[in-house]
């Protein structure tokens, strides 16, 4: 592994009460990783084990922390999507991993461990992102995952989001079901058959909640409980109307909107992020591309400091508050201080890479861009400085592209959704330019002139340097490093709008 050191998203969170150093995350292309040290040291513990890099959920046995529960396929679903294959089950604390069925569920999004029984587990699984599919829903095993038994289905193209056991009585059940797609062209999220769900007999049967809760467009939401109320459960919903916090005091019968404020469910279906202390009911937590802490039950909230934006999950220690863990786009951070401070995020190389190319310098440079991060130049062999130390950013954004000029390394070339950039790598200097006179923002699809998705193709020319193409729904070409662009292609697209 020749670079970045710096993490990448990370949608599923673990910790170990009874080891309060020792935590688990999932990324969604990295596989499982563990440290024993609160973040100063991760390790990979799944590769040639788990077949994907995928993963949607970790949960760990409370009453027997070597058992540990991991589903592929994260449900934090967005423009790229890697389909889930399955559970997986370490019995040994992460050593080795065994397939643990589910196959055919894609994203999982939950798994929740009876607290004194390691065999029992539930599972929340949105199905399929791309296709209606049957294998969706709740499932529940009791034989430690050797068999599944679905007990809570709605229909072929509405999955779980969560799924949450009541603290003190695992019997009661709360499930969070969702209408979430990726089509090749967006996202949908949510449908009138969406909802809450609540089951008082370990999920043999389920009721849909209302009592408050929204009745009409009900996208993906999140359930929290804390263990010091436990007839007391917070909800972060997305709907139209009346998405926001919403909370009840009476097990889910009765429901109240705290707070509807947007910022709270901004863009639901990549984060409706949502925990609770255990020990003080009244402060809860809500993640999307902010971090957001409320003490008073999100009556009012503040911004809170984590290392990186666009926040996925949270986990808080059961018995000590102050320990928890939380995720984002940039990685996995513990906290041993209630989140005055966090771990680093540059010792966890699971970034994902949107594109890769490569310069003719000794030792040869690898370029490619970072989601949610920036581009990245990386040697191919050490330079002697240490792994974190030796790459660099270089110019475009989170989605590239970026290629080296074939002749002169030195000018990198990069892009954004139509921008195009060149920069000295030595000196710093950029000059940026756009490919025709409209930004990409603020103007409808049917709109823009150039279409370019946000991982738009660019080459340099193999027989003149200042020669590069770059694509929209047509080729464009410069010859002179971007200040002027010629249209050399028809409209390429398959079925113009």
């Amino acid at each position: 592994m020749i670079g970045p050191a710096r993490g990448g998203r990370v949608t599923a969170i673990a910790g170990v009460p009874s080891q309060p150093t020792t935590f688990y995350f999932g990324s969604t292309g990295g596989g499982v990783w563990k440290t024993t040290d609160a973040g100063a040291n991760w390790n990979n513990i799944s590769d040639g084990q788990i077949p994907l890099g995928s993963m949607g959920a970790i949960e760990v046995s409370l009453s027997n922390p070597s058992v540990i529960y991991a589903g592929t396929g994260s449900s934090k679903i967005r423009s790229n999507v890697s389909t889930g294959r399955g559970m997986y089950k370490s019995t040994d604390a992460g050593k080795t991993w065994k397939f643990s069925g589910l196959r055919d569920v894609g994203q999982i999004s939950t798994i929740r461990v009876h607290p004194s029984n390691p065999d029992i587990a539930y599972v929340a699984a949105l199905g399929n992102a791309f296709v209606p599919n049957v294998d969706r829903g709740i499932f529940k095993t009791t034989d430690g995952g050797k068999t599944w038994t679905k007990v809570l289905y709605v229909s072929d193209s509405t999955g779980a989001a969560d799924v949450e056991l009541q603290p003190g009585n695992p019997n009661v059940l709360f499930a969070s079901m969702w209408h979430g797609q990726r089509k090749p062209w967006t996202i949908v999220s949510g449908a009138r058959e969406g909802g809450i769900y609540k089951s008082t007999d370990g999920g043999e049967h389920w009721t849909k909640l209302g009592g408050g809760l929204p009745t009409d467009l009900v996208g993906r939401s999140n359930v929290a409980i804390s263990a010091a109320e436990p007839k007391r459960v917070y909800a972060l919903i997305e709907a139209k109307p009346g998405g926001g916090v919403y909370r009840s005091n009476d097990e889910g019968t009765t429901w109240t909107l705290v707070n509807g404020a947007q910022t709270l469910w901004t863009r639901p279906f990549y984060y409706t992020t949502l925990g609770v202390d255990p020990t003080n009911a009244d402060i809860v937590y809500v993640g999307n591309e902010g971090w957001f802490k409320s003490t008073d039950g999100f009556k009012t909230f503040q911004t809170a400091r984590v290392p990186h934006g666009d926040n996925h999950d949270v986990w808080i220690n059961p018995t000590n508050p102050k320990i928890m863990i939380q995720s984002n786009d940039g990685g996995a951070n513990v906290s041993l201080d209630g989140g005055n401070t966090w771990s680093s995020q540059y010792n966890q190389p699971t970034a994902e890479i949107y594109q890769v190319a490569l310069d003719n310098q000794f030792p040869y440079r690898v370029y490619g861009a970072q989601q949610d991060n920036t581009t990245v130049i990386v040697p191919s062999l050490p330079l002697g400085t240490g792994m974190a130390d030796e790459w660099r950013t270089g110019p475009g954004c989170e989605t590239g592209p970026i290629v080296p000029n074939r002749t002169n390394p030195t000018i990198v070339y990069g892009g954004c959704k139509g921008q195009f950039t060149r920069m000295n790598i030595i000196s710093g200097d950029e000059k940026q330019y756009w490919v025709g006179t409209q930004s990409l923002y603020g103007n409808g699809g049917a709109d823009l002139i150039y279409r370019f998705q946000r991982v738009s193709p660019m080459e340099v020319s193999p027989h003149e340097a200042a020669t590069v193409y770059y694509g929209s729904q047509y080729v464009h070409r410069t010859r002179d490093e971007g200040v002027t662009w010629d249209k050399i292609s028809p409209d390429l697209t398959a079925y113009p709008p």
